[in-house]
């Protein structure tokens, strides 16, 4: 049985405090849906645990300076219910309805996802494509990381042993544009993704592409979104670009998937996220939230 000490800091200079004494030997609490089960697998192995939960500073969630901020104590579940994460960052909105179960996404934060880091994590692609920036702190200053560049391996991130993520911001887009996120899965419901696929274009048929669950971290193709630039896309640029798919991914084989069916998906996802995310633009339908595969 893992034994560790426990701290729960009614403030972030107490907090980073505590991360610049302990370091590595500590790990943070938030929604603790992952880091419960990493403990009892013993794939950690904390001997203190930082509860963040009471610290208000991290629990925001507003509209400022041309951006949406979500504080990292911002639950799935205030993302589902908040007018403002659904009209303006719809594709968030839609990727947030596909974690787990009501009751994870009761606890879970986004924050939470992305430090854990898994290739599949469901808000990892959603940020990526929106040039979201993602905020950390350590006791000597902060700093901001753009969502590409955070992800450094399966299970690791920029995040140093004395920092903590106090926040994400997502920049507000500037005329008409859609989005989309594609989820495989084996069933409905509580499911990680096979393979997940998101897609945001804009008015002047700029394109943001990103795969998640098909390499050791999520991915952008910009191969992809350079074969479609300025064009709406019409059946031979949509096989150019998902060629520059295939090209880009690098699926594994498991229990869950094969190598071979997760690059066949791959590009069916593809098809159905740019499809969606045009009509999107176009039409406004189909609706955000609407299964798509």
């Amino acid at each position: 049985m893992l034994n560790f000490d426990y701290r729960r800091p009614e403030s972030l200079d107490e907090a980073l405090s505590l991360r610049k004494e302990w370091g590595g030997k500590s790990s943070l609490l938030m929604g603790g849906t992952d880091l419960f089960l990493a403990i009892e697998e013993e794939v950690r192995r904390p001997e203190l645990l930082i509860d963040l939960k009471k610290i208000r500073a991290l629990s925001g969630l507003e509209e400022k300076d041309g951006a949406v901020h979500i504080g990292a104590a911002v639950t799935y579940s205030e993302l589902i219910h908040s007018d403002l994460v659904h009209q303006k960052l719809p594709g968030i909105w839609e990727s947030s309805r596909l974690v787990a179960s009501v009751g994870i996404r009761n606890s879970a934060t986004m924050v939470g996802n992305i430090c854990n880091a898994v290739p599949s994590a469901e808000s990892a692609t959603p940020l990526m494509i929106r040039d979201a920036v993602i905020h950390i702190t350590s006791a000597s200053g902060s700093r901001s990381v753009p969502a590409v560049e955070f992800f450094t391996g399966p299970r690791r991130t920029v995040v140093k042993d004395d920092e903590i993520v106090t926040s994400i911001s997502v920049p507000l887009m500037k005329g008409k544009f859609g989005e989309s996120y594609v989820k495989l899965g084996r069933y409905r419901g509580e499911d990680i993704a096979q393979v997940a696929t998101a897609v945001l274009v804009d008015e002047n048929w700029n394109y943001r592409i990103a795969y998640g669950a098909v390499g050791p971290v999520p991915m952008g193709i910009p191969g992809a979104e350079a074969v479609l630039k300025g064009k709406k896309p019409a059946a031979d640029l949509i096989e150019k670009a998902k060629s520059e798919v295939l090209n880009t991914v690098s699926p594994i084989g498991d229990i869950r998937a094969s190598k071979e069916y997760r690059l066949h998906m791959c590009a069916v996802m593809f098809e159905k996220a740019i499809d969606a995310a045009v009509s999107r633009m176009e039409t406004g339908a189909p609706a955000y939230g609407a299964r798509l595969i």
